[in-house]
């Protein structure tokens, strides 16, 4: 991981602003998801996303890249960090719990430390990381529960679908790491965004036909939520954390998501999630504990 920075105050407001944002996500995508389908959800959230990047790119002037390769590397990333996790979750929390979602979601960060270790020559897997990754491992295996491994049925099969999700993002990561150094990170949002639209916009309309705007106020609210603050907003205020907190700090939101989440979930949707869940999220928490390492130099 890159050098510790300290956090200063506003920087922890900050992050516990985008754990809010996006622990709110879950809730909102699952409440349109009441009129909207999946299909059409994720395209609503890259289309209008991708056009209030680009409004904000071209206020600040910032440059724009010509060379096809980048494009083509946006392409790719919008695949891996949108049309692909932004699908398969968003159809999981059609049979499972928005806490769960996001309990499975926080294990992100460890399929980025193990995929970086495999496939990127400065990331070595140190004894540390590997105990986190592991208990980490652990931790989404017990919020899976042993259930569902025996009664495997459409609710395991939502879950294995939000797991892909989250090893998708962790691809992503890497993919970025690689390819996308140069760019402005805003610009990189946008043009990314932009590559999943041209993907998610037809498949939308293939699949589900012409978009119905005959919604309810909610389901309106939630889709503004989830493209205005938890899509185009969240990456603006992620990429302002990330340059002042570095990777390692900015990894802590990863820990604020699930909370707020369950709490939403529980009071708006009357979920009521497994014991295992919270176990699983507590090991988690644990191995992402380890991989950050502060806590046990203290």
């Amino acid at each position: 991981m890159n050098a510790q920075r300290t956090i200063t105050t506003q920087t922890w407001a900050e992050l516990f602003l985008l754990g809010f944002i996006w622990g709110g996500s879950f809730l909102a995508i699952r409440l349109a998801l009441n009129e909207v389908p999946f299909v059409t959800s994720v395209a609503h959230r890259v289309f209008w996303a991708a056009l209030i990047l680009w409004g904000y790119v071209a206020l600040r002037g910032l440059p724009i890249p010509r060379d096809p390769k980048v494009w083509g590397a946006l392409f790719i990333m919008g695949l891996l960090n949108n049309v692909i996790p932004f699908s398969l979750m968003a159809w999981g929390q059609l049979h499972i719990p928005t806490g769960l979602t996001s309990v499975f979601n926080a294990g992100t960060a460890i399929f980025g430390v193990v995929l970086a270790a495999l496939i990127l020559a400065d990331e070595r897997l140190t004894p540390r990381k590997a105990l986190g990754s592991l208990i980490g491992f652990f931790g989404v295996a017990t919020a899976i529960g042993l259930e569902s491994v025996r009664n495997f049925d459409i609710t395991s099969l939502a879950q294995l679908a939000v797991i892909g999700g989250t090893i998708s993002y962790a691809f992503a990561s890497v993919w970025a790491r690689v390819t996308l150094s140069g760019l402005t990170p805003q610009v990189a949002a946008a043009g990314m965004l932009t590559g999943a639209s041209l993907v998610m916009v037809p498949a939308a309309l293939l699949i589900d036909g012409a978009p119905s705007f005959n919604l309810s106020l909610t389901t309106f609210g939630a889709i503004g939520y989830y493209v205005v603050f938890a899509t185009a907003g969240a990456y603006l205020l992620y990429y302002r954390i990330l340059a002042a907190a570095g990777s390692a700090n900015t990894m802590i939101v990863t820990l604020l998501i699930p909370p707020v989440s369950i709490v939403l979930g529980a009071l708006v949707l009357n979920e009521n999630l497994s014991p295992n869940v919270y176990a699983g999220l507590a090991l988690l928490a644990l191995g992402l504990a380890i991989l950050d390492g502060r806590l046990f130099k203290r």
